[in-house]
């Protein structure tokens, strides 16, 4: 098995509408083929020595790997965060047609 060109990343956004702008903003700049939204969660962590809990909504970025890096940059300059959670992991299988179709999407 190989890996692929693709990658998978993840982000979170304080609510629904900001996690809806990232999405379109970063498919429309076709700087992500695909972002799927999950429903408000919880998130628990420590953040400047203070313990946290906030409803969050995860994105889940389906990306091309040679636009990782304009994806990162316009994540940062879009997201609300001072520190935004980016977390990417390789796509070393997938189905096939999907992969092509992901190979060709976004990035004109």
């Amino acid at each position: 098995m190989s890996e692929t060109l693709a990658m998978v990343a993840m982000t979170t956004a304080p609510d629904e509408t900001v996690a809806a702008q990232l999405a379109e903003t970063l498919v429309r700049e076709g700087l992500a083929a695909c972002v799927h939204i999950l429903p408000q969660g919880r998130s628990f962590y420590i953040w400047d020595g203070e313990f946290q809990k906030d409803e969050e909504w995860t994105l889940i970025l389906k990306v091309r790997r040679e636009l990782y890096p304009q994806m990162e940059a316009r994540l940062r300059d879009l997201h609300p965060y001072e520190v935004p959670e980016l977390i990417a992991l390789p796509v070393i299988a997938g189905h096939a047609p999907y992969l092509a179709w992901l190979a060709g999407a976004g990035g004109a």
